[in-house]
């Protein structure tokens, strides 16, 4: 289990992080959010001892973490960290061995992961010849190489197109299933809606919002209801509890302020035409995100 007790981290005056705490089991895919600055970046850091001037106590299966914990870190940092000059191979080998991997080994994985990766042809190939998505897989190679215990994964879907990024979440949820301790970071929610349980979202280095995504959808009150048909915006907005409407190519989206509100809705749509879909769902975590980042902005 990774533990993060009460941390709190200063750059000079400026509090980077504020008094964050918050716990991910083995097995388990927590999701690490914010916007630009709130201080994911250094809560990274601090996890991988990166940075060890900060208050409060970060242990990863009860230990503080040191240089030899690290060694069970796999870190996919969101800006490209590859030495561009080194071909794939010496790329891997150097990050194995900081890891403390023997060579063999370093080579047999590599091998592995290339042809699961479907990228075998370009092991001697140098860094900066491959494209931006092959060089994405390299730099998630880099980060499994040691069958991390902790794997902390920043945007690891950047510059994969749908078919990779499929691939790229068969072997999260592989390493998931092994007891991984995962967490992960993007400013796509819907990708962490399909990985993530748990999550914080931090602002200006504190929590604002946490806890299991299913538990903070269903105590978030505002719905959508999903139309197809023939409505009529005005009359839609006019309806007691209905907050806004939206229309894309195929259906109508009307948000209301909570559950109770929906016969009101229903009883409108019952009496239009050629309505063939009428669904409630859960507001999507980015619907959530903004609401609650913005509230705490404006305060």
């Amino acid at each position: 289990m990774l533990k993060i007790e009460h941390v709190t981290k200063y750059y000079g005056d400026f509090k980077a992080v504020d008094d964050l705490s918050f716990e991910v089991q083995d097995g388990e895919i927590f999701g690490l959010l914010g916007v630009n600055g709130a201080g994911k970046t250094t809560t990274f850091r601090m996890i991988m001892k990166l940075l060890d001037d900060y208050e409060g106590k970060i242990t990863l299966d009860g230990k503080e973490i040191d240089y030899n914990i690290t060694n069970k870190i796999g870190f996919l940092t969101e800006e490209r960290s590859l030495l561009t000059k080194l071909t794939v191979k010496e790329q891997i080998l150097f990050y194995g061995h900081l890891k403390d991997m023997k060579e063999e080994d370093i080579l047999k994985k590599l091998d592995y992961w290339l042809d699961r990766f479907d990228i075998s042809q370009y092991k001697n190939k140098k860094i900066k010849e491959l494209s931006k998505g092959n060089q994405q897989k390299i730099q998630f190679i880099s980060a499994i190489i040691n069958n991390p215990k902790l794997l902390i994964l920043d945007e690891p879907f950047s510059g994969l197109d749908p078919l990779n990024v499929e691939l790229f979440k068969k072997v999260i949820l592989e390493f998931k299933e092994k007891g991984s301790i995962i967490i992960f970071s993007s400013h796509r929610m819907d990708h962490v809606e399909m990985f993530c349980e748990k999550l914080v979202i931090l602002l200006k280095g504190k929590s604002v919002l946490e806890g299991y995504i299913k538990d903070i959808k269903k105590q978030y009150r505002k719905k959508n209801i999903v139309v197809k048909g023939d409505l009529d915006k005005d009359k839609i907005l006019k309806i007691d509890g209905v907050v806004n409407y939206e229309k894309n190519a195929n259906e109508s989206i009307i948000k209301i302020e909570d559950e109770s509100k929906i016969e009101n809705v229903f009883a409108y749509i019952s009496k239009c035409k050629n309505i063939t879909k009428f669904v409630v769902e859960e507001p999507s975590l980015n619907e959530i995100f903004i609401e609650k980042v913005g509230e705490a902005y404006e305060k």
